[in-house]
């Protein structure tokens, strides 16, 4: 049996995981805008693809943990708070409260290298203030095509699935 901190990490790294898959289904134009910038910032396109996707799971993690929501009402968290968490929180407050494993090992890389990143301060750091701003953007972009006036992150959940994302 899992337990709730290990499925919400596993909910929440989803999020991450069809975040760029469903922005640029819409505006496949935003690929090659976010590639041009990973160049700019020299950052290898795969990683700043990989450290978008954990990081934008560390910010909905820490939206659930600051609510103390439970696995099963992830659904429920309003994109825009997601989107807030990954540009206002500090880096080293979006990894509070993180599962002590990992089920999917290129999680805990992901994660592990986010840390180093948070840690290491300098460019480093810089880069992942600059992938917050991408996530904050991909985020909003999704809560201003949802029909409905306050996005969830189950609503996300539901488009992944009807494009058969995985």
């Amino acid at each position: 049996m899992t337990s709730d901190p290990e499925l919400l990490w596993r909910r929440c790294a989803r999020l991450g995981r069809v975040l760029l898959p469903l922005v640029d289904d819409g505006e496949p134009w935003r690929r090659a805008r976010r590639h041009e910038n990973f160049r700019v910032w020299e950052v290898d396109t795969g990683t700043g693809e990989r450290l978008i996707e954990v990081f934008t799971a560390l910010a909905a993690h820490a939206v659930a943990a600051d609510a103390a929501a439970p696995a099963a009402e992830i659904d429920g968290l309003p994109l825009r708070a997601v989107a807030d968490a990954a540009t206002r929180k500090r880096d080293f407050e979006l990894l509070a409260g993180l599962p002590g494993t990992f089920t999917d090992r290129r999680d805990e890389e992901a994660v592990n290298f986010f840390r180093l990143s948070a840690y290491g301060g300098g460019q480093a750091s810089r880069r992942l203030f600059q992938l917050s701003t991408e996530i904050h953007h991909a985020l909003t972009v999704l809560a201003e095509r949802s029909p409905r006036p306050c996005a969830t992150c189950g609503d996300v959940f539901r488009q992944a699935t009807e494009a058969g994302l995985p």
